[in-house]
């Protein structure tokens, strides 16, 4: 079985969010599994010269972007046993960032034009393509309406995965011709139109053979107003063919009994060493040392879909505990001006560092005792996955993936794994915190607690699995989907 993951970033190359995270660890587990996986992705001027410099160019050619005739090559880095290819086009991708362009429908109309092209050059005809997220959204689209024909695509199956349905790619109706020159015929609400423009996501769900969320408590959220984006009505027509598939974490990565980045590894029966890590923590920030002081964190992006309208809200009555308080993370100058000046507020226990920097994120997570994640809605989350794997026990709102993942902590039974509110509400919120810092005053329950939440599995093994399974089933359907 064959299968090509098509994806607009990807770790160790280049990042963004959590995208990056799924594509640079899940085609490692498929593999292991025995599925051959190749990943493809832009070649961005921001990759590490490192990487750039280890790449073989392989073909060169051009790509038909409506009128218009672009260059492109495609490279080629084996990483960890995966063959990655990349997208070469300095005009489009030779930039600071990776999104937030005037012409990313242009940009990304190219690179998915490149993938469907690059089969031909590359001889290599997978029996799935599975696209992630907008930036890929028109490949099943193209592919059923312009290649399906074609020697070679034929039988090539799509499955495309919802990251974050509030991001869609949207575009002015224009660009149906102007990047597609697809006719306007496919302008219409069961296809393209997305009230007088088009919507490249809008066009994997019209397309493709399977639909995937990244939890199963999203994907039922997704098929409501709320939550659904204005998609929800054709989400819910697609619904047979639309699974929630959890996210894991790359144990590589993450693992604090083999984490060179934290002072000290540790593990669930040796907790210890973790407040060893605690005390490092409180040092680097300029905390005092208070070894039995909870320290409460949080490594998010500090927006509102994150939760910070509620932590704002009643921060000050957080900070009347006995307690201290790290932010790393950055994102909407509101909520960053307001943590800068907790920070001078409560200098003595609250620290923000506004911001982000791998290594002090592991750190954080190995010296913390609560992680906060009040999420308004969250697709998977990784934070979450991250903190219970270092014994930082998660409080967060019953959405998303927090809600698959995080099981409230019962103490009658000792059952659970952290700490969960259900309503989008501040005094909800503080309500669970204060109850999350009543049990950190009894040692012995804290201790189970972190060694439930160390011991999950959390890994990628189980989400590779389902999606093998997925994929064998759209290949064993005799026709593609049809829209």
């Amino acid at each position: 079985m064959k299968v090509l993951f098509a994806v607009s970033e990807c770790v160790p190359f280049i990042k963004s969010g959590g995208l990056a995270d799924v594509a640079g660890s899940l085609p490692k587990e498929l593999k292991k599994q025995g599925t051959d996986v190749r990943v493809i992705l832009p070649k961005y001027g921001t990759i590490p010269d490192v990487f750039k410099d280890a790449m073989i160019k392989k073909i060169e050619f051009t790509v038909k972007v409506g009128w218009r005739e672009q260059y492109c090559a495609i490279e080629e880095f084996e990483y960890k046993g995966i063959t990655f290819n990349f997208i070469d086009n300095e005009y489009y991708f030779k930039r600071e960032k990776l999104y937030g362009y005037f012409d990313d429908g242009e940009r990304f109309a190219f690179f998915n034009r490149a993938v469907l092209e690059s089969l031909n050059f590359l001889d290599y005809y997978p029996d799935i393509i599975h696209c992630h997220d907008w930036h890929t959204g028109m490949i099943p689209f193209l592919l059923k309406v312009q290649y399906q024909w074609k020697a070679g695509y034929e039988f090539i199956k799509t499955v495309f995965t919802i990251h974050n349905l509030q991001f869609q790619g949207i575009f002015p109706k224009d660009a149906i011709h102007d990047l597609f020159s697809l006719d306007f015929e496919h302008f219409r609400e069961d296809q393209l139109k997305f009230y007088d423009c088009i919507n490249f996501m809008k066009g994997a769900i019209v397309a493709a053979d399977k639909i995937t969320t990244v939890s199963p408590t999203y994907r039922d959220e997704i098929l409501t107003d709320y939550y659904g984006e204005k998609l929800h009505g054709l989400l819910q027509k697609r619904s047979r063919d639309l699974e929630g598939i959890l996210n894991g974490i790359d144990d590589e990565v993450y693992h604090p009994e083999k984490d060179t980045i934290i002072l000290q590894p540790f593990n669930s029966s040796d907790i210890l060493h973790k407040k060893a890590n605690k005390m490092f923590l409180q040092k680097l920030f300029g905390l005092p040392v208070l070894r039995n002081t909870p320290l409460v964190v949080m490594v998010t992006r500090v927006t509102k879909q994150k939760g910070m309208d509620l932590v704002k809200r009643v921060f000050h009555d957080m900070m009347e505990a006995d307690v201290q308080f790290i932010l790393l993370g950055t994102g909407d100058s509101e909520f960053e001006d307001f943590f800068r000046g907790m920070e001078a507020a409560y200098s003595h226990k609250c620290k923000a560092y506004i911001g982000f920097n791998e290594d002090i994120a592991h750190k954080i997570y190995a010296g913390a005792d609560l992680f906060l994640m009040p999420s308004k809605f969250e697709p998977c989350g990784l934070g979450q996955l991250i903190a219970m794997k270092y014994g930082a026990i998660p409080l967060v709102r019953e959405t998303g993936g927090l809600n698959d993942t995080v099981q409230s902590y019962n103490e009658i039974t000792g059952e659970g794994n952290g700490f969960s509110f259900k309503n989008f509400n501040a005094h909800d919120m503080l309500f669970t915190y204060r109850r999350a810092l009543s049990f950190y005053k009894d040692s012995k329950a804290w201790a189970e607690l972190v060694k439930s939440a160390m011991d999950m599995d959390y890994s990628w093994a189980q989400s590779a699995f389902k999606y093998n399974h997925l994929y064998a089933n759209v290949i064993s359907r005799s026709e593609s989907h049809v829209f």
